[in-house]
């Protein structure tokens, strides 16, 4: 039973800036949010239920506020919290990039 609690966590990457959105580089009204996390999970029963995605969990944490377009800062880290049954992800943690000149995200 112990064992089934057990987990690790694994520093996959360190990234300046990360996105899975286009956006304007150059568009002048970039600002800095808060730091916020997305996970990407999959549960394991003797196998995985599923295949785990950065993608997915980059897309979580950008689309926590609808104006951010990127994450600065990143930190992606891989998850492995199983034995027999458990859960497999990743976790990606940034700072957002808020492009103020979208519609409806003026301030």
């Amino acid at each position: 039973a112990l064992l089934s609690l057990t987990g690790c966590s694994q520093r996959v990457a360190d990234l300046t800036v990360a996105s899975t959105k286009n956006f304007n580089l150059n568009s002048g009204q970039l600002i800095k949010g808060q730091r916020v996390n997305g996970e990407d999970t999959k549960a394991i029963i003797l196998f995985p239920v599923g295949i785990p995605s950065v993608k997915e969990a980059a897309d979580k944490a950008i689309e926590k506020d609808r104006c951010t377009v990127a994450l600065s800062d990143v930190v992606i880290t891989q998850l492995n919290q199983a034995f027999i049954v458990g859960k497999i992800g990743y976790r990606v943690e940034g700072t957002q990039v808020i492009d103020r000149s979208q519609p409806e995200c003026q301030k």
